[in-house]
């Protein structure tokens, strides 16, 4: 299934007053300074680190699937908000993804390079699949069965469950911010460092979560802020960051002043130099601090809303402008019929494909 719309006028016509600002933006920090992705990426980015050849595999293998295959580019299916969320909250849209294979069947049928998603549907469908798409295993979680409800990542596999079932690569999150936040860097960087000795590819989730960061506005989602996650990711060695779409910047700024208090460092250059208020430069912002794109940025697609599709290309496209690597996009496209989410992901990927959608 391929969308029927030919790619320029479907962008424009799903960006549509946007369409002028996004498409022809000149951003303000030059793409110079970049490391853009391209047919070359595993080769020109990671044969001189330290990843050993099986990582090198692994990630060949995972730019190398899917219709964006070969092309620097990935478009991931997450679902593990069975956990979080709740497989109710998640999956009552659509009781069809109660069915592990479902999920799997969806990521091949959207043309993804991966698919992420819990050890458990991974384990349960691992013979079947692991050879036709590349494994993403989560290894950890927040689940608010508990009561009350906490806010904390914690381990639900290991490393080497990911491994045994075929898994190019893990996935994790740190609530950078939260109480709990020194004890997830600690763990997650010795399961990454074990990953990439077993090789596997290391994707992580750099999320802010703190009640500091809402404030006028909600600063989980500011530049700067969520930069300051993503250089932490890279630092213990994410080949990979996840990181939601900017949406605003000054998080330092606010939260000193709301909280009466100093807290963390910037520089005055990250707003005047470095960002203005375009989301383009937004995310630019975050794509310099994941050492100027050599970590490749995805940004996640958000809840599912009435107006998925044109959210979705919204987002590809800023990523893509900005330098990032890809989309990874879940309740979107799984809480909504198979053939939908198929066509969604065909929309995400076309912007990726399309030669009219620059880097800024």
């Amino acid at each position: 299934m391929t969308a029927t719309l030919s790619v320029p006028s479907f962008i424009e016509s799903l960006l549509g007053e946007e369409t002028e600002d996004l498409l022809n933006y000149k951003a303000k920090v030059s793409q110079d300074l970049l490391h853009l992705p391209g047919p070359d990426w595993v080769d020109r980015i990671f044969a001189g680190t330290d990843r050993n050849p099986q990582v090198l595999r692994s990630l060949q293998q995972l730019y190398s699937t899917g219709r964006l295959a070969n092309t620097g580019y990935i478009s991931i299916l997450p679902v593990d908000q069975g956990i979080e969320h709740s497989a109710g909250a998640s999956f009552a849209p659509n009781p069809i993804y109660f069915d592990p294979e479902n999920i799997i069947k969806l990521a091949i049928e959207g043309g993804c390079n991966a698919v992420a998603t819990t050890l458990g549907v991974l384990g349960m469908m691992s013979r079947k699949y692991a050879h036709k798409i590349p494994f993403i295993v989560k290894i950890n979680h927040n689940e608010l069965l508990t009561f009350p409800n906490q806010f904390d990542q914690v381990m639900f596999a290991s490393v080497e469950q990911a491994w045994n079932l075929g898994a190019v690569a893990v996935g994790a999150t740190i609530y950078f911010g939260s109480e709990q936040s020194t004890r997830q860097i600690q763990e997650v960087s010795k399961a990454f460092a074990r990953a990439h000795e077993l090789g596997m590819v290391t994707i992580l989730w750099c999320y802010l979560r703190s009640n500091a960061f809402k404030q006028d506005k909600d600063y989980h989602v500011a530049a700067d802020l969520t930069g300051q996650a993503n250089h932490l990711g890279v630092t213990i060695e994410a080949d990979i960051i996840k990181q939601k779409l900017p949406e605003c910047n000054n998080g330092y700024q606010a939260v000193s002043q709301a909280m009466a208090k100093t807290y963390g460092k910037t520089d005055k250059r990250v707003y005047t130099d470095l960002t203005s208020d375009h989301p383009i430069d937004l995310t630019r912002y975050q794509v310099l601090n994941c050492y100027c794109g050599r970590a490749g940025l995805i940004n996640s697609g958000g809840a599912s809303s009435k107006n998925d599709f044109a959210e979705a290309v919204r987002t590809a496209v800023i990523n893509k402008r900005a330098g990032g690597t890809g989309l990874i996009s879940g309740r979107k496209t799984f809480q909504r019929p198979l053939e939908e989410g198929v066509k969604l992901f065909h929309a995400i990927q076309d912007v990726y494909l399309s030669e009219e959608v620059t880097i800024a």
